[in-house]
């Protein structure tokens, strides 16, 4: 699936277009701090330090300057004619940046940094406010994945190019860096012009107000809670980040002993770490948006984090990449770094998906622009953090990247107290997914947003962990009362949402509670799941539909997703051969099906309708798992 999605016309050329973008971002950017330091500095006499500020802060600047106004052109505008409008900007910058070069223009080239820092800055909005328009929800984190692994890879691939090109001579260097400049600007152009169109939901005239612009874009995501921790969240990953990549040079220096080969080595393996987790994070979230990955992102960084910060000194003098590499301590530390990328990974991923998610659409790239301005101001307070502890208070590097750790660990718990139910949730999908080899079809029926009922047959009572774990959405579910006051499982129930009903025989009240939850539920726009047949069948086949669906509908109107599951009975915790749990399990891993099938309107939703539905639901199910053991056996 992941492969398939670099091969379809709605997203490979705006990966690519991105992709190239960073990379050439990376490679001027990298170039002018090598020609700086190594041809400026020494035939003008400046100052090194005062010059690498001064650069970080043109590229930053613009960040802060024109992202608001960004946003308001991507929500404006048909964001496929910007793309290419700013892909000619990058390609006119390159083309002076190319000429600066060669003629060894300095102040020009700093000058064209800022030009380069607003390109990326007015960019910014539209590279995540595109994909919702041209992915399903159900890819749409798959879809970050792939950009934030090409954001990553395209860093490191441009630090290490502008390396190679100014180690040339004088002249095939600036040779060598003004083709790559124009060349990789041309071919960004080029796949720009294959981006499908995006057109706005809210077109009218852009404004130019910098300043006023930022604090509106600002105050509009301080308004919208949700919004706003997401961005802080994403905020807080881009302090960590930066205060690493930052540092790393001062740690090759002195606590690996190594030289510039060892930087990249270790930038190398934080960079592939990122975009690993991110790819780890489309893999675990099968095609759902799972926030359960946010606080174990962060709380992997911590520990990852905290085994790089406890790494002592390897050797005592300086010494080369390869003799580093036959040191167990430096890949052990390589290790720790990447793992703290792949944390990274898990954790970012989600956040983003969630603002693409939550965000008006006539709004999105707003809000996205108010990311990058919060970005912005954390880069700049991890360099001031920075200072703080490291000349300040003259700690170790050691203690520095350990008080890292120690911030990821209050984000990773902080996090999970927000929302312990995602990570429930993500529990429950791994344990699911060990425990079956699960098929589903028609995940994309249940409504991305908004009130919806999924009505489902019961074969066991493991079906609401399948179900909740499978679906794209949080589920509320009904379940008996004398399980959900299980002793020892009730905080279980509770923190996963669990509605519980008993009869009217043993609680006159019961149902009509049970109904209101489920009323209150679906106007606060969740998915109720429930089993209309009241309790698990005694022969395999779906029961008689009871009353409960209709009453539901008749107090709320809403779609119904009909449901079926097939592979269960049999299983210890069915009916089958007996009571259940009250058997041995007989098979290791058995195959599950569950099939969603077309929402129903609540006028069509009528419990014989729905129950001939989850039959015929039922039925395609029991085949296709028919047909994969066939295959299988052959």
């Amino acid at each position: 699936m992941s492969r398939s999605l670099l091969a379809r016309r709605y997203f490979a050329p705006f990966f690519w277009t991105q992709a190239l973008g960073a990379f050439n971002d990376n490679v001027f950017k990298n170039v002018l701090l090598l020609l700086l330091t190594f041809v400026a500095v020494p035939r003008h006499g400046w100052d090194t330090g005062l010059l690498n500020n001064l650069a970080a802060g043109l590229f930053i600047l613009p960040f802060l300057l024109f992202s608001a106004w960004g946003g308001t052109l991507a929500d404006r505008l048909d964001k496929q004619r910007l793309v290419r409008r700013l892909k000619l900007l990058e390609l006119v910058t390159m083309c002076l940046a190319a000429t600066a070069v060669w003629f060894e223009q300095f102040l020009l080239l700093l000058g064209l940094l800022f030009m380069m820092g607003t390109q990326s800055a007015l960019f910014g909005p539209v590279k995540y406010s595109i994909l919702p328009q041209h992915l399903p929800r159900t890819e749409l984190v798959r879809g970050n994945a792939w950009v934030n692994l090409g954001t990553f890879v395209s860093i490191l691939l441009g630090t290490l190019l502008a390396g190679v090109l100014t180690s040339f001579d004088e002249r095939t260097a600036r040779l060598a860096i003004a083709v790559t400049l124009i060349g990789v600007a041309l071919l960004g152009y080029a796949t720009s012009l294959a981006v499908p169109p995006a057109p706005s939901s809210d077109p009218g005239p852009v404004g130019w107000r910098p300043f006023a612009g930022s604090v509106a874009v600002l105050r509009d995501s301080w308004r919208q809670p949700r919004i706003f921790r997401a961005l802080l969240g994403i905020s807080l990953f881009w302090f960590l980040g930066t205060c690493y990549l930052t540092q790393l040079p001062a740690w090759v220096r002195d606590v690996v002993h190594g030289g510039e080969s060892a930087v990249s080595w270790l930038l190398g393996a934080f960079a592939l770490g990122v975009g690993s987790g991110a790819m780890l994070c489309s893999r675990l979230s099968a095609g759902r948006l799972e926030l359960g990955l946010v606080p174990l992102g962060a709380l992997l960084i911590a520990a990852a984090g905290l085994a790089f910060a406890e790494q002592s000194a390897l050797v005592g003098e300086t010494t080369t990449l390869a003799a580093l590499l036959a040191i167990p301590g430096f890949w052990a530390m390589s290790l720790a770094l990447a793992l703290v990328g792949v944390g990274g990974g898990l954790y970012i991923v989600p956040l983003y998906t969630l603002v693409q998610v939550i965000s008006a659409e006539g709004q999105r790239a707003r809000m996205i622009a108010a990311n990058n301005l919060l970005n912005a101001l954390f880069m700049v307070l991890a360099a001031g953090f920075g200072i703080l502890l490291l000349s300040v208070l003259d700690v170790s590097l050691n203690v520095f990247f350990a008080w890292l750790a120690g911030i990821a660990l209050l984000i990773g718990l902080v996090a999970l107290t927000i929302n312990p139910r995602a990570v429930l949730r993500l529990s429950i999908f791994a344990l699911t997914r060990v425990l079956y080899r699960l098929r589903f079809v028609g995940r994309g029926h249940i409504p991305a947003e908004g009130p919806a009922l999924v009505v489902c047959n019961h074969v066991s009572f493991m079906d609401a962990l399948v179900i909740g774990g499978a679906s794209p959405r949080p589920l509320r579910f009904l379940m008996d009362r004398p399980i959900y006051e299980s002793p020892g499982l009730n905080w279980f129930f509770r923190l996963a949402g669990a509605i519980p009903v008993d009869s009217e025989r043993r609680d006159p009240g019961g149902v009509r509670r049970a109904m209101q939850e489920v009323s209150r539920a679906l106007r606060d726009g969740e998915v109720v799941m429930l089993f209309p047949e009241g309790r698990l069948t005694t022969d395999g086949e779906v029961q008689y539909f009871r009353r409960g669906v209709d009453m539901i509908l008749r107090r709320d109107a809403v779609p119904v997703v009909p449901a079926a599951l097939a592979g269960l009975w049999g299983s210890w915790t069915s009916h089958c051969d007996g009571r259940a749990f009250t058997k041995l399990p007989r098979r290791f891993r058995p195959r599950v099906a569950l099939v969603f099938g077309e929402a129903l309107s609540p006028g069509q939703a009528d419990r014989a309708t729905l129950e001939a539905r989850v039959r015929a639901l039922k039925e395609n199910a029991e085949q296709s798992l028919a047909c994969k053991a066939a295959k299988g056996r052959q």
